[in-house]
């Protein structure tokens, strides 16, 4: 039977339906708005996992090219490996899901989401929480929800539930809210340094419509949800942990008092393998479960110990920062580099800066972009004390490193300004607790480290939460164990002006609005006295870039001229980039980018690309190279693509009969622009460079044929091109081809005297 319910959300009708496709999973939801449409489905396996120690969990989010009318490119139609937008939806399905499992769940829950076709008006990520919700909702899978999820965008200082495309990449707050009717579960924020207050009513504005969410699921599993299946939960026995309570509560307590991670866990590790053996003998009967019970007493002691004492495993208080170190300039080849430490937890970041065109082309269902900044997050095993395979990034990985990119887009300088493409790489070295925050800090150190004028300096900071009945405590600086043992990872990442990141993830089923409040506002005290730390090892962005670094120079062109610079065939750009070693891209709007490895090469390709672009003007100079030699005179090349010529009389300040006599192809000469006539053609002379220029002499164009032994007559070397034709013509046949002419001192007859007849042989043909 297929089921339909309606409802609205941000002003649009949003249609759920079940029963119509997908039939044989445990439970599937149909969503619609707009023209996006989304398949959902949830399924569950039979039987838990024998020796599962935790819950198998799997979000999927799988992208379709058809879902907006495209053909994947390359030579693999079918598609490969998940695209950094479908993990980062992944993460997105399955951190506001995970926390509502019944605790000790182990069979194996499957939840995928399938874009069938996307308008940009309504984008399909955050709708793919909810349609997941729904399938859930709807299975005979156990599970505590219904949950819902928006996207806030504020544009003009309003708030806008589920803005379109277009409209996100106009708001200065793209902030993704999820939860439950009454608590907030997982946020997403990326902004453009939004204060604490205007985040915080915003979370408030989206859980209004989450709420309407959660009422439109709940009336749809009344009317057609499957009864929930039972399942075997891996509980520990309420005596078995009263017994571990009892009888190690203290000691346990004691032990995690060690500010030493690898001390501390040590020191657990054979604490725990102690206490396992000692009850074990007191028991009757093999007891699997005990070394689990332990474990779950040392999470509650941990939150004891903080709840009721204050006093966090390594001695700090809630607030308390860990010792903080900051470093520049340690990677001497790199363009920057940045080394920051907080405690047992540090990041070495580099950034590198490359040409215009070392983008990354980005192909997806939202469109094609280009990123020109990127940020990507290493975690090897040693960082740990680990030893395991290494392998390519996972979604951790990637996770972490999106978060750490989010956080510095909103400070990147513009194109325009800083036109680099900036690639920065953070390494994990050692991990106690937020990685993700570390390499959001050491990439400020790198980029100021490198010269970028990034709008403001950022840091983060990690959050937690330990709770007990309605008594809560806010941790600032999490470390791993109180990220292990406690209730939520709040992340916060931000300049002194405001927030430009945030990512939150929960264990419980959701934040009071109450908690975020205190959280935001005791993150804001943390991360800016964790920024003050950096900056005392670098106060503001260098001023000069590192000598290895490629320079990129910026020329500013009339777009009418573009094809001048790229000459025919691009013959005029290639021969630039060959002299000066320089790489060259020109924008539509007439931006010419010079991208070279020394400067040299950079100013030395500007420099010929105002000249190709520029307007001549009568008197000025340049160094040409000669490019071929006519009867007339000699063409010298005065910039790529444009040369002139310089009329035989004019080559030297020595009487000549022959162009050659002066000068050869290849040779480099000085010049001065004489005139540019009516047609464009250039002019040129040799000779008088010393003197100032005189506007006021006369030019070759107003000069006449009166005879002579060159095409056009008149004197020796003189002027001497058609009327016709003009300087770029061929060249017509020359007299002295068999023989040297002879001097007029040999006993030449002047030119006066020469008939017309012979002038008229040697004139080009029409």
């Amino acid at each position: 039977m297929v089921t339909t319910v309606e409802g609205v959300l941000g002003g649009k009708p949003l249609l759920l339906q079940t029963g119509k496709v997908a039939r044989q999973a445990g439970g599937s939801c149909w969503l619609q708005i707009g023209d996006t449409v989304l398949l959902a489905t949830a399924t569950m396996a039979a039987q838990a996992r024998e020796g599962m120690d935790f819950f198998p969990l799997t979000c999927d989010y799988e992208e379709r090219k058809y879902s907006v009318g495209k053909i994947p490119g390359g030579f693999i139609k079918r598609g490969g490996r998940p695209s950094e937008k479908a993990i980062l939806t992944s993460r997105l399905i399955d951190r506001p899901l995970r926390p509502l499992f019944p605790y000790g769940m182990r069979n194996d829950v499957q939840v995928i989401v399938t874009p069938m076709s996307v308008d940009h008006e309504y984008l399909p990520d955050v709708l793919a929480v909810t349609a997941a919700s729904v399938a859930l909702m709807l299975s005979d899978i156990p599970w505590n929800g219904p949950v819902a999820c928006v996207r806030v965008g504020r544009l003009d200082g309003e708030f806008i539930i589920n803005p379109s495309l277009e409209q996100v990449n106009q708001c200065d707050m793209d902030l993704i809210v999820a939860g439950t009717d009454d608590t907030v579960n997982m946020l997403e924020c990326g902004s453009s340094e939004v204060s604490e207050e205007v985040v915080f009513e915003a979370i408030k504005f989206g859980h209004a419509a989450i709420k309407e969410l959660c009422e439109l699921q709940c009336k749809m599993a009344a009317e057609c949800g499957k009864a929930k299946r039972e399942v075997k939960l891996a509980v520990v026995p309420e005596e078995l942990l009263e017994l571990v309570r009892t009888k190690t509560g203290a000691e346990l307590r004691g032990a995690i008092q060690n500010p030493d991670k690898a001390a501390r866990e040590s020191g657990l590790s054979e604490l725990k393998s102690e206490i396992v053996a000692r009850l074990s003998a007191d028991l009757e009967g093999p007891q699997p479960q005990l070394g689990e019970a332990v474990e779950k007493v040392v999470k509650e002691q941990i939150r004891a110990l903080i709840i009721e004492e204050q006093k966090r495993p390594d001695g700090r208080g809630p607030e308390d920062i860990r010792l903080i170190t900051s470093e520049v300039g340690l990677l001497p080849r790199t363009h920057g580099s940045g080394l920051f430490t907080r405690g047992q937890t540090q990041v070495l970041t580099s950034c590198t800066l490359g040409a215009t065109d070392a983008v990354q082309m980005v192909d997806g269902i939202e469109g094609d972009f280009e990123k020109r900044y990127m940020h990507y997050y290493n975690f090897p095993p040693f960082s740990v004390g680990e030893t395991r395979p290494m392998r390519g990034p996972g979604r951790r990985e990637i996770g972490h490193g999106a978060l750490a990119e989010r956080a510095l887009f909103s400070v990147i300088p513009d194109r325009d300004k800083f036109p680099y493409t900036l690639q920065l790489t953070s390494e994990c070295l050692e991990s106690n607790g937020s990685t993700s925050m570390a390499s959001t800090c050491g990439s400020t150190l790198a980029l100021m480290d490198a010269g970028v004028p990034i709008k403001a300096p950022v840091s983060g900071i990690a959050m937690g939460l330990m709770t007990r009945g309605d008594q809560y405590v806010v941790l600032s600086d999490i470390q791993g164990a109180e990220d292990f043992s406690g209730d939520m990872d709040f992340k916060v990442a931000g300049s002194e002006n405001g927030i430009t990141a945030i990512q939150l993830d929960t264990k419980t089923r959701g934040l009071t609005f109450e908690i975020i409040e205190k959280t935001l506002s005791q993150a804001r005290t943390g991360r800016l006295f964790i920024l003050g730390r950096m900056l005392e090892a670098i106060g503001q962005p260098r001023t000069d870039l590192s000598r290895y670094a490629p320079r990129i120079l910026t020329v500013k062109i009339n777009p009418e001229k573009i094809g001048e610079v790229i000459g025919p065939g691009g013959k005029t750009i290639k021969k630039i980039e060959a002299e000066t070693g320089a790489d060259i891209s020109i924008e539509q709007d007439g931006t010419v980018y010079i991208f070279a490895s020394e400067a040299e090469g950079g100013e030395g390709a500007a420099r010929m690309v105002r000249a190709i672009t520029a307007e001549l003007q009568a008197g000025e100079e340049f160094t040409g190279k000669v490019t071929r030699i006519m009867g007339m005179g000699a063409f010298v090349e005065l910039v790529p693509g444009k040369e002139g010529l310089v009329h035989t009389a004019n080559l030297s300040e020595k009487q000549i009969r022959r162009p050659d006599d002066a000068v050869s192809v290849g040779d480099e000469i000085k010049v001065r622009v004489v005139e540019i006539d009516g047609q464009g053609r250039v002019n040129l002379t040799a000779v008088g460079l010393d003197k100032p220029f005189d506007p006021t002499a006369p030019k070759p164009s107003e000069s006449r044929p009166s005879g002579g032994g060159r095409p056009g007559g008149g004197r020796p070397g003189g002027p001497s091109r058609d009327p016709d034709r003009g300087f770029r013509g061929a060249p017509g046949p020359r007299r002295d081809d068999a023989a040297p002419a002879p001097r007029r001192d040999e006993g030449a007859p002047a030119p006066e005297a020469e008939t017309e007849a012979p002038r008229a042989r040697f004139r080009p043909k029409r």
